[in-house]
């Protein structure tokens, strides 16, 4: 991987001279090195804008070590409570904050909310529809853990279903939806749209195959496009990597340049 980095990327970066790199054996490693933890998805982290929206929505910054926190933290929050509302809800009365817990929504009209207190005071007599209490705490809770589950489930069966599917070759066979996602690999061949020009099968097949490139370990994948997807990722993770290195040194030659302007 290091001879194939460009010149200024190749170790060390920052000076002249060029040190030479030799194999060495590790002991102790163990045979398998797949990733036990689950696969966590969320729509606020398929687009860009989707998640610009998100940190917009709710203030999230990252111009300071202090919000950049915060931010990370409460986006850390929504990515594994998935049913927890990801927006600030405020009263439609008294125009403040409700907290988790301590409001009552409409039935009928999605954005009317309204905090206990003024709940309290009318008992909701000056909307014509049912108020319905928000849920506890300990109640989203448990709505967070099984929708987490539910969702890490159906996220295993779909990336094992395209395993097979890339597999299989029997026209009759009987594993479930085996049948539907051929017709995707077959779909995504002759399609004249593709998904940047906007057709939702193919849209919906380059989502499975990302999921699946980020997962999956094996050299030699059969699944259609996982080397090139892998590849892929590899790079734009370099150009980050790449990028940070850069911000980290020109951050050291404006702090070593202010240090000699002092002395």
């Amino acid at each position: 991987e290091e001879e194939k980095r460009d010149d200024r990327e190749r170790h060390p970066i920052n000076q002249k001279d060029k040190h030479g790199l030799k194999k060495i054996e590790i002991n102790g490693v163990p045979e398998d090195t797949k990733d036990k933890d689950e696969i966590l998805e969320s729509e606020f982290f398929d687009t860009r804008q989707a998640f610009l929206s998100l940190c917009q929505g709710n203030h999230y910054q990252y111009d300071t070590l202090r919000r950049a926190k915060h931010s990370s933290m409460m986006v850390l929050y929504h990515l594994h409570n998935p049913t927890a509302p990801a927006f600030v809800t405020t009263c439609n009365i008294c125009h403040l904050d409700i907290e988790t817990g301590q409001g009552w929504r409409c039935e009928t009209c999605p954005e009317y909310d309204v905090c206990n207190a003024c709940f309290q005071k009318d008992g909701g007599i000056d909307h014509p529809h049912k108020l319905t209490n928000y849920p506890s705490i300990a109640e989203r809770d448990a709505q967070n853990k099984e929708a987490r589950q539910l969702r890490v489930v159906q996220l295993r069966k779909m990336l094992d279903l395209l395993v097979h599917a890339s597999l299989c070759r029997s026209p009759t066979c009987h594993y479930p939806n085996c049948r539907k996602v051929k017709g995707l690999f077959r779909h995504g061949i002759h399609c004249k749209t593709r998904a940047s020009g906007g057709c939702v099968l193919c849209k919906k097949m380059w989502y499975l195959l990302q999921l699946h490139a980020r997962a999956c370990k094996e050299s030699e994948c059969n699944v259609p496009r996982c080397r090139d997807l892998k590849d892929h990722l590899r790079r734009l993770q370099q150009q980050s990597d790449s990028r940070r290195r850069a911000a980290v040194t020109e951050m050291m030659r404006q702090r070593a340049k202010e240090v000699a302007g002092n002395s």
